[in-house]
This record gives C-alpha cells, structure tokens and sequence, in this order.
C-alpha cells in the first residue's frame, strides 16, 4: 500500500494523503466518516491506467488531526483540498467524492471551478433523502457493539442489507479499513465530534436542505453518477432530476449495494472508465 504523507493546511492541521500513479491527476475524496482508504478496491483497477489517484484523510478522521467539530465543515474540508493540491503543484484536478466527498466537490464548482477537470459523485447528489441521514444520524460517533474485526464482520450483512451476494471476505476487508481493533472492542477511526457537526448541518428534526445550485454549478464539467440501486440516500428520483439537467452525464446504477457501491463493480468502474476519457 501507498505510504501515508503529511500537508500542513494553512490553519496549522496536519493533513494526510496518498499519492500513487502518473498522468490525469484525480483527486478522490472520502464518504463522512472514511478515509482515502475508501478507494483501496478502486485504486488496484487504476494501477498502470495513465491516473495519478490522491487520497485525502479530511481533518478528523484517519491519520489526519482532530481539529474539533466547528471545522468540520464542506467548506474548510473544500479548502484542505485545495490546499493539497497546491502543496502537490496541481493546477487542475478530477475529483472522484464519495458521499460526503460529491459534497465537497459541488461546493469546489462553485467556489474554485478553475481547479476541476472533472467531478464523478459516488450515489451522493444536492438533494439528500431523510432516510438516509437518519441511519447516519443513528451510528454516527459510536463505537459499534463488536468484540473484534471478526465478530463485526459476521454481523454486517444483518447491520446492512441493502448490500446482496457480498462475499464474508469483503465485509472482513470493509472493517479492517474503518475501525481499529482494541482489546475493549472496537473503535470508530475518526473524532467522535463529527456528530456535532453533522447534526449542526442536519438538524434531526429540521427540513433537509437542498443543494441544486451547485450540482448547476457544474455545467461543462465531464460529468460521471454512480448509484447504488438500493441506495437510501440518493433515491432514484433525485438522480433522474441530475440526470434530466445534465443528459450528457454519465450513469450507472450498481444492483445489490445501497450507499455506498465499493467503485470495484463492473457498473461503477464502467462509469468512472468512460468519465475518465471524456477527461483525458
């Protein structure tokens, strides 16, 4: 694996990243609670393809520093990204955002459009379904009620099962990446204050906010969604809404994962092969 480096963003916070592979510089950028280990099941398919992938550990999460809730922010992560793009001498960038990631780069179309060559969202959009970010709302800065990797993983095809047919190996795989082992259990990989800042962003009883301005925002950019058939936070009618404003993006649905595809099915990886060579 790709050895973890260090940034400093201009707020002091040490950030990491990865940085593997030459060619079109493609930005990925992680779901909420993840890290740029996110696209470890991608990164084998892109090996030798001509794509220099970078992976970002936002603020909080991972190997980067936990700078308390009120910086966990789209718009400071935004900025973190950027910054990792000039530390690296990176005028333009494809950004590939997962989740919390698509987020981010909507908000960069708008706010630094001259620094993207591209955006693919991961089964994320402006518009949010409430379902979903009630199951966020529901582990989000909790440890999960698991001895080891090993009991976690036979748990997780009850934990979620929006995801079909996949194999034991890939669950043990999933939780080795997103949690750390101890021996009083399992712990979560990021600061258990981003439960503030979501729920500063989503009130649980509030009206969830909408975001079509800067999914907009993105006309003339090579365009690539990917979502997850059994999705419960991209509904089908939010992506036909993105897919009747820009007809020109590319689309697949994945069948059998809910949110968030792993970006190594055939369906993801065709999304993302084709969004690349509008690119390059």
């Amino acid at each position: 694996m790709t050895e973890v480096q260090y940034f400093t963003a201009d707020d002091g916070a040490k950030i990491a990243y990865r940085d593997e592979g030459a060619g079109v510089p493609v930005l990925a950028l992680a779901g909420l609670t993840r890290t740029g280990r996110d696209f470890d099941y991608l990164a084998a398919h892109l090996a030798g393809t001509g794509v220099r992938l970078i992976r970002m550990d936002y603020r909080g999460r991972g190997a980067s520093a936990f700078t308390g809730a009120a910086s966990y922010t789209v718009p400071r992560e935004g900025a973190d990204a950027i910054g990792l793009l000039d530390h690296l001498g990176i005028g333009r960038a494809a950004v590939l955002g997962t989740s919390r990631g698509g987020l981010i780069g909507m908000y960069l179309a708008v706010v630094a459009r001259d620094r993207l060559s591209g955006l693919c969202l991961n089964d994320v959009g402006p518009a949010l379904d409430p379902k979903g970010l009630a199951k966020i709302n529901g582990y989000l800065g909790h440890n999960p009620a698991a001895a080891d990797f090993a009991d976690l993983a036979a748990k997780m095809p009850a934990l979620m099962p929006e995801f079909e047919n996949v194999p034991p190996s890939r669950w043990r795989e999933e939780v080795e990446r997103h949690y750390v082992e101890t021996p009083k259990g399992l712990r979560i990989n990021y600061d258990p204050a981003l439960r503030d800042a979501f729920l500063a962003a989503f009130p649980a009883s509030g009206e969830v906010p909408t975001a079509w301005p800067l999914f907009d925002a993105c006309a003339g950019l090579p365009l690539g969604l990917i979502r997850g058939a059994n999705s419960d936070l991209l509904s089908s009618e939010a992506a036909a809404e993105m897919r009747a404003r820009r007809p020109d993006m590319i689309f697949s649905e994945v069948p059998g994962r809910g949110h968030i595809p792993f970006l190594d099915e055939p369906e993801a990886l065709g999304v993302i092969r084709d969004w690349l060579a509008q690119i390059s």
